[in-house]
């Protein structure tokens, strides 16, 4: 079986140390939610009744823990529902990573069902914000966003179209891939409430 871009994003998140992740399946993220299930044994997937939940428990939980607050919802208004959470997020300082669908990428600016632009609609509300529009390159901006977050105690958003997140990755991705380090001690001023 190839390893899909959404694989690639929750092998990532796992490598930064992510555990539980807060969000609501729908179409435009089937398949990062499907990588979610694949690994169902390593990382949590808690489902919430509103993508606004899925934000202030993301939030609530890297306050209460220290640790990257993850939150996934799906394209158009789905991913809207997410700004108060993210909002309360920036405010406090807390480092939150946001991670929504986006349409097919050849339909986006088409007006067809839920073409809504979420990584110019979050440009405020972010310190990291994204689109990955190859596949080759989710790791990088993952990474990153991942990184930022936990940096300056910020929102990070990362917005992948539906088609790409079922589409494989080669062993080599993007010629930009470098091996990163990823410390399992993490700097003392990020435990600091």
């Amino acid at each position: 079986m190839k390893t899909t871009a959404s694989d690639v994003l929750v092998e990532t998140l796992l490598a930064w140390g992510v555990d539980t992740v807060f969000g609501i399946p729908g179409d435009g993220i089937n398949g990062i939610i499907e990588a979610f299930r694949k690994r169902q044994d390593r990382i949590r997937f808690i489902q919430v009744r509103h993508e606004e939940a899925a934000a202030f428990a993301a939030c609530g939980y890297a306050k209460f823990t220290g640790r990257l607050g993850v939150c996934v919802a799906t394209s158009g208004p789905g991913g809207i529902h997410l700004l108060n959470g993210l909002y309360d997020a920036k405010l406090d300082g807390v480092p939150v990573l946001a991670i929504t669908g986006l349409q097919f990428h050849d339909l986006l600016n088409t007006e067809t069902q839920q073409d809504v632009e979420l990584d110019k609609l979050f440009i405020d509300v972010c310190k990291y914000n994204n689109r990955i529009m190859g596949p080759a390159h989710t790791e990088n901006v993952v990474e990153l966003a991942c990184r930022t977050a936990l940096a300056y105690r910020g929102v990070a958003h990362v917005t992948m179209p539906v088609d790409m997140q079922e589409m494989p990755v080669d062993e080599m991705r993007s010629k930009r891939n470098r091996p990163h380090h990823v410390s399992d001690i993490w700097a003392e001023s990020a435990h600091i409430p």
